[in-house]
C-alpha cells in the first residue's frame, strides 16, 4: 500500500508538468525543445524533425510533419494546437 501511495503521489506531481506543454515553432526550435513540448515525440523523432527541416527547408503547415519518418498523422493531430510553423527569422 505504501508503494502504491508513492506511485500515485509521483503521478500527481508529474501531471502539472505535462499540462504545461505548449506551442512550439517546428521551424525554429531545437530537438530538445520539440521533444519537450510535443506529446508522443521523443528526442529521436525530434532530431528527425530538425534534420528533415535542414534538408528540405521550413515546414509550411502542421500536416507537413507527417512527411518526417516516424511522425504519423495521429501525432500531428494530437499536437495540432501546439504546432507553430512561422518562418525562421533571418
Amino acid at each position: 500500500m505504501r508503494i502504491l501511495s508513492k506511485v500515485v503521489l509521483a503521478l500527481l506531481l508529474a501531471s502539472p508538468v505535462a499540462a504545461f506543454a505548449g506551442p512550439v515553432n517546428i521551424n525554429t526550435a531545437d530537438a530538445e525543445t520539440i521533444s519537450a513540448e510535443l506529446k508522443g515525440v521523443g528526442l529521436a523523432k525530434a532530431k528527425a524533425i530538425v534534420e528533415y527541416r535542414k534538408k528540405h527547408g521550413p515546414f509550411r503547415s502542421a500536416d507537413d510533419l507527417s512527411l518526417v519518418k516516424g511522425i504519423g498523422e495521429r501525432t500531428v493531430e494530437l499536437n495540432r494546437a501546439d504546432i507553430r510553423v512561422s518562418a525562421a527569422k533571418m
